[in-house]
């Protein structure tokens, strides 16, 4: 019984920390390029209902993450024109993207869905010759597409933003927008094209949600989620491998909450639900005192100014 416990809690971190990873990555991008996007969750929110509501009347998966991804983009985009066009007060402007999203997603659910449904979303791969590895082997090589997706785009972001003009331009722009407009980079579309993409993963963590881990779609569901992965961009420093840690650190609380309600342990279940929301306070505490942030992050960059 303990160790099917234990296999159970780390292959349910390794699958719940699919939407923290995606989210996450894409917001470090954002923010590496100057770009604070507080707006996450409704992003995910939205690009999750899209992605269940087409899977729900077509049963095709493939199409419905395309909507998430689309809608991700879209919102990006808008996010984008406000933050970088507007010059918009980055934190006003991102509460005011999550309420849309958060507001938008549960009036289409009410009047396209009503009541709550399930779809079939991906399934398990078990990678030949892997999954059937010893212990590891159902915990790390035995989950669906959108898991293996997130892990990988980890060392893909680190050799994007370490190892190619475009990181440097990123980096550049996130630290010093005037040195970096004075060598012919165009801070503007270095921006638009981070937050983009942003909003892209932002997409894929909300279709990891609804048509890969739960399987539906109800208001809120994404319960503040994407305002821990904001929370664990400060916590892994800006780099993807710091973000691959913190999601593990908050997937694995969430695991550990599921599995203490199925054994039945004598824990009370508010505490249980409480504790991420905990950790990213106490998180948020020490990561203020950081000082290896962007320079110039949720400062709106003004040609000739500097």
């Amino acid at each position: 019984m303990p160790e099917i416990f234990t296999l159970s809690l780390f292959a349910s971190t390794i699958r719940l920390a699919t939407p923290y990873l995606l989210a996450g990555l894409g917001e470090t991008l954002a923010q590496r390029s100057g770009v604070l996007n507080l707006g996450l969750d409704g992003m995910m929110l939205l690009s999750a209902f899209s992605a269940f509501y087409v899977v729900h009347r077509t049963g095709d998966l493939m199409l419905g993450l395309l909507a998430a991804i689309v809608t991700g983009a879209l919102m990006g985009l808008a996010a984008a024109f406000v933050n970088v066009t507007l010059k918009a007060k980055q934190g006003i402007s991102g509460i005011g993207f999550y309420l849309f999203g958060l507001g938008m997603s549960d009036l289409l659910f009410q009047t396209l869905i009503g009541t709550p449904k399930t779809v079939s979303g991906f399934p398990r791969i078990a990678l030949p010759g892997l999954s059937s590895l010893p212990v590891v082997g159902d915990v790390l090589f035995n989950h669906n597409a959108l898991v293996y997706l997130a892990f990988a785009l980890v060392p893909v972001m680190w050799f994007v933003l370490n190892k190619t003009n475009f990181g440097l331009m990123v980096r550049a722009v996130g630290q010093t927008p005037e040195a970096a407009d004075a060598m012919g980079i165009s801070v503007a579309r270095v921006r638009y094209l981070t937050v983009i993409i942003g909003g892209i993963l932002a997409g894929l963590a909300g279709a990891s949600l609804s048509i890969a881990l739960i399987n539906t779609f109800q208001q809120n569901l994404t319960g503040g989620l994407g305002f821990i992965a904001v929370a664990l961009v400060y916590f892994g420093g800006w780099r993807p491998v710091g973000i691959l840690l913190g999601s593990l650190l908050f997937s694995f609380v969430n695991a550990l909450q599921l599995q203490i309600s199925v054994v039945g342990l004598n824990i009370p279940s508010e505490f249980a639900v409480m504790s991420p929301y905990v950790i990213t306070l106490v998180v948020l505490i020490f990561a203020s005192k950081r000082r290896d942030k962007p320079d110039a992050l949720t400062k709106p960059f003004q040609r000739g100014e500097g």
